[in-house]
């Protein structure tokens, strides 16, 4: 009977909206950051969160079984990685990408079929309103809490990345797309002898220099403010784009990797990274769904493999091109010129 397919898989996919919108609402509603104050029984957790009795308990077992919760002798508790992960007062904190998913993506994605046949995006643009990235960096609170989101998503990656790479043979390098300035950070962190920018949008720079101070390295981190579509990048050692080429198209992304190579000196590496898809386009279905949501998100965005990067750096004059894994479904890729 083990060999006889079921529909299990196929309705656990098909309905994965139901656990997944059960989870984004309960960050909504900062019940993990609750929880994480103090245990709560079941009436004890609903007036907290201000919720009708008729499925609080439901949505609270529903947590327990998907396993976001712990239910003990009726006290509900965080899990270990929910603890971490999903209370606001932590800086582990990554809830601020599902906090925009809930707000923004679960939506948008209900055109994906129409996305699917037409080529378009399905965010605010579609509607006529500014696209999503130029009305981000035009309110600056809105960009302060986008760019402390992408902190939590690239975290393992940026400490990954500081560990792998041999940095003992770089004294500078370049961020570009810095963000909140993470990845800058943790190179600093881990390499004393390097110095390093971030280069990023001029609404940027506060975010980044806050950060940089707060983990005291503003002598050691400075901000350049500038739009890596026109003008130079900085020159340095060492140049890292993490999560940037995927939001743009093929000649954009050519261009950008252009320029990493004029602005490395020979024997300089560039640094690729974000959730890259395996060469038999099989196996990291994170890479996979990310291309699609470039698709709701962007003109022209995609992911791409780990052939198609290092191809696209040989192309641009790198001599040598590698790859490698680093947390979950991230990973690099370095060209050295």
């Amino acid at each position: 009977m083990s060999d006889h397919p079921t529909p299990e898989h196929i309705m656990q996919v098909g309905l994965g909206f139901w656990a997944s919108k059960t989870l984004l609402s309960a960050i909504e509603m900062e019940l993990f950051t609750e929880l994480a104050r103090h245990p709560e029984d079941a009436d004890a957790l609903r007036e907290r969160l201000g919720l009708h009795d008729r499925s609080a308990r439901d949505f609270f077992d529903a947590l327990v079984a998907l396993g976001f919760l712990e239910r003990r002798d009726g006290v509900y508790a965080n899990t270990p990685a929910t603890d971490m992960f999903l209370d606001k007062r932590k800086p582990s904190y990554l809830g601020g990408i599902l906090e925009m998913a809930n707000h923004r993506l679960y939506g948008f994605w209900g055109g994906l079929t129409e996305g699917l046949r037409t080529g378009k995006l399905q965010n605010e643009a579609k509607a006529g309103d500014l696209p999503f990235f130029e009305a981000l960096y035009a309110d600056p609170a809105r960009l302060r809490e986008f760019l402390a989101a992408m902190t939590g998503l690239s975290h393992g990656a940026n400490l990954r990345i500081a560990e792998l790479f041999p940095w003992h043979g770089s004294s500078t390098f370049v961020d570009v797309g810095t963000a909140q300035g993470d990845l800058a950070v943790q190179i600093a962190l881990a390499n004393p002898h390097i110095a390093g920018q971030g280069f990023d949008l001029p609404g940027v720079g506060p975010v980044f220099e806050e950060y940089v101070d707060r983990n005291g390295l503003a002598g050691r981190l400075a901000f350049t403010a500038g739009s890596f579509f026109d003008d130079p990048l900085p020159r340095a050692d060492v140049i890292t784009m993490g999560h940037i080429l995927h939001d743009w198209d093929l000649p954009q992304k050519r261009m950008l990797i252009a320029k990493a190579y004029e602005a490395l000196p020979d024997g300089g590496a560039l640094i690729v990274y974000e959730a890259i898809i395996d060469d038999d386009r099989s196996q990291n279905a994170f890479g996979l769904l990310m291309s699609l949501n470039m698709l709701i998100e962007t003109e022209g965005g995609f992911d791409y493999t780990f052939a198609d990067c290092e191809g696209w750096m040989r192309e641009a004059g790198f001599r040598e091109t590698r790859s490698e894994h680093l947390v979950g479904p991230d990973s690099m890729v370095i060209g050295i010129k």
